[in-house]
């Protein structure tokens, strides 16, 4: 007689239940954080949970089946993959009605995304996202509406205007000095661009070991690293180093006096670097009069870690820590 395998009411790797007031609160900031995408002037899209997966191949590796990063099946010819997040979708949609499109085209989205990467706390492979952008143009005042919107969402959402920061950079400056370094290999770069967007999270030393032959990590997992010379490392560790203006040590009346400004001796680095200083410029100008400007700030040393990224870049920081479900602080992170 085979005896019944008893099932147990556990919970996926990554998942979780959500109820009650926790739900209504979710409810609650999307509502207020549509109502101020509207407001802006965005319009509101849907799309599918599930891409062809050859369509977000910016985040799939280089292998037949798509394992690491998201979750797909094979459909007759085609790779299928539930979304990794809401941007790839919106570059699939808006690619399909350009000529259909006016321009610039500024959208929202609210929706599931999934994730097959190794989870942590507050980090969840099903989540969800909610999305601002503005596409067909090159006008720097696209990215200084996106920060003031960001900023002004936060602080409708009830935070006050000293419990966050906005950090921008441009990935032209980073990718200058790359290029000025001599490390034109495009996986090398790719490696190198997401060790030093670890910064804030493994310090100074961790980013030293993933850009040369890699780092573990607490659990004994190791990352494979850059694999660069001594002295290239030393020189990406100068320019974190002397140019960081998001550390612990920098007092909030600090930060409200940090603005854009050449890096010194990295501004002759290359002609892509200077053209990220002109970028940055033309940002900094734009934002001069928004009631926000103090909370935005210029960070060289913010470059995100996904290949899409190409020119001014920006993230939001929360600057107050919280006790988690054990009693212990922690920071929200980006």
């Amino acid at each position: 007689m085979v005896k019944e395998k008893k099932l147990k009411p556990e919970l996926a790797s990554g998942f979780i239940d959500r109820k009650g007031n926790e739900l209504i609160l979710k409810d609650r900031l999307i509502e207020i954080i549509k109502r101020n995408f509207q407001l802006y002037g965005f319009e509101p899209l849907e799309t599918p949970g599930f891409e062809i997966s050859e369509n977000i191949g910016k985040f799939l590796p280089d292998e037949d089946r798509p394992m690491s990063g998201v979750f797909g099946f094979k459909d007759g010819k085609d790779w299928m993959s539930l979304r990794y997040d809401l941007t790839a979708p919106l570059a699939r949609y808006f690619a399909a009605n350009v000529n259909l499109i006016s321009k610039p085209f500024k959208r929202y989205q609210v929706g599931t995304v999934w994730r097959n990467e190794k989870p942590g706390p507050g980090r969840y492979r099903e989540f969800t996202q909610v999305d601002a952008d503005i596409v067909g143009t090159i006008n720097p005042l696209a990215d200084a509406e996106m920060c003031i919107l960001l900023a002004d969402t936060l602080n409708k959402c009830g935070l006050d205007k000293n419990e966050f920061v906005i950090k921008v950079s441009n990935r032209k400056c980073f990718f200058g000095m790359l290029d000025w370094l001599r490390i034109s290999n495009e996986k090398q770069r790719i490696v190198i661009t997401r060790a030093v967007d670890k910064y804030d999270r493994i310090g100074i030393k961790g980013v030293a070991s993933l850009l040369g032959k890699g780092r573990k990590d607490k659990s004994g997992d190791f990352t494979k690293g850059a694999d660069l010379e001594k002295k290239q490392i030393k020189k990406i560790i100068e320019y974190i180093e002397e140019n960081s203006v998001y550390e612990e040590d920098v007092s909030r009346e600090a930060m409200k006096d940090i603005r854009f400004a050449p890096l010194g001796s990295y501004d002759d680095l290359s002609p892509l670097y200077n053209e990220g200083l002109k970028e940055l410029g033309d940002f900094f100008a734009n934002i001069e009069f928004s009631e926000f400007k103090d909370q935005i700030v210029y960070s060289p040393t913010l470059v995100r870690g996904i290949e899409y990224y190409t020119g001014t870049i920006f993230e939001a920081n929360l600057l107050f820590k919280i006790k988690n479900q054990k009693g212990q602080e922690v920071e929200f992170g980006s």
